[in-house]
């Protein structure tokens, strides 16, 4: 069976199981880990590490999404993310994502090595769609509801999933008039962007719905839909009930998880696919075994 592959400037990502994307946030004010790898240094090992523990892709981001974020400049991003991207290019074969709403980064990034754009407001901002298109690279769109500012003050939906299907699906067109091919487009339903609680659970039941639009990538890492599941304060106790959602997600056919936590997600990723494995052997010894021994009669 044919399965499509997102060439990300000659680094293939070969979408035939469930790929990893690796968070690297150089920023100073993201909810998990901010300010942690904000020096490029610690950024760079964070991303080497991230690459041998299995990430397939690495995303790198230099402006916290969180809700009540502030914005960076785009100036600064590039300062930011220029010299971890192009360490990255030269020191792992992964391939590697920018994070990020703004074309002037868009472009600094994919001219530093960056073959894939992963952007939270699915290109709607001045440039950005222009820019993706001229850059000819992978994009994944996202749905947000609101701005990071306020999107969690108070979510509102008649029918998430529709709404979020129809958003992505208008999207994609857009994305199409552009100049940029469907095969080189991404969806993400956006846990945790302009979503309550109850949201995020209806979108992780409902991901292959999702499929039916494109690719899809989610990002559920230590959000605080776990928090409120599990009552756990502090993000990094969250990796066990975001890597049960990866799972999830996993089974609805969701092909790239953006996660903190690659190994743990990577483990779990193993299990579910040898358990595939032995459900469809079982499933042809059963279909042997049933048929009539006469059935050349």
């Amino acid at each position: 069976m044919f399965s499509p592959v997102l060439d990300c400037r000659g680094r293939e990502v070969v979408l035939d199981t469930t790929r990893i994307v690796g968070i690297i946030n150089v920023t100073a004010d993201s909810f998990s880990d901010g300010g942690r790898f904000l020096d490029p240094a610690a950024a760079i090992e964070h991303g080497l590490g991230l690459a041998e523990e299995g990430a397939d892709m690495l995303d790198v981001g230099a402006e916290s999404t969180r809700p009540g974020a502030h914005p960076v400049s785009p100036e600064q991003q590039i300062a930011r993310v220029v010299p971890v991207i192009e360490a990255l290019v030269k020191r792992t074969s992964a391939a590697i994502s920018i994070d990020t709403s703004d074309p002037a980064v868009m472009r600094a990034a994919v001219a530093a090595g960056a073959g894939f754009i992963n952007d939270v407001r699915a290109l709607r901002g001045e440039g950005a769609l222009e820019a993706a298109a001229e850059l000819q690279v992978p994009v994944c769109l996202m749905h947000m509801q609101g701005e990071p500012g306020s999107m969690q003050d108070n979510p509102q939906y008649d029918d998430v999933v529709g709404e979020v299907q129809r958003f992505l699906s208008d999207r994609v067109f857009a994305c199409q008039l552009a100049g940029i091919d469907k095969a080189r487009i991404v969806v993400d339903p956006g846990f945790g962007f302009g979503k309550s609680l109850q949201h995020n659970l209806e979108l992780l039941r409902n991901v292959s719905r999702f499929v039916e639009i494109a690719p899809v990538m989610v990002g559920l890492s230590r959000k605080s839909m776990f928090r409120e599941l599990t009552g756990r304060e502090d993000p990094a106790l969250r990796t066990s009930a975001s890597t049960a959602g990866a799972l999830l997600a996993a089974q609805g056919g969701a092909c790239l998880i953006r996660t903190h936590d690659v190994s743990a997600v990577r483990d779990a990723l193993r299990v579910l696919a040898a358990v595939g494995s032995l459900s469809r052997a079982g499933a042809s010894a059963r279909k042997v075994s049933s048929a009539s021994p006469w059935d050349d009669d």
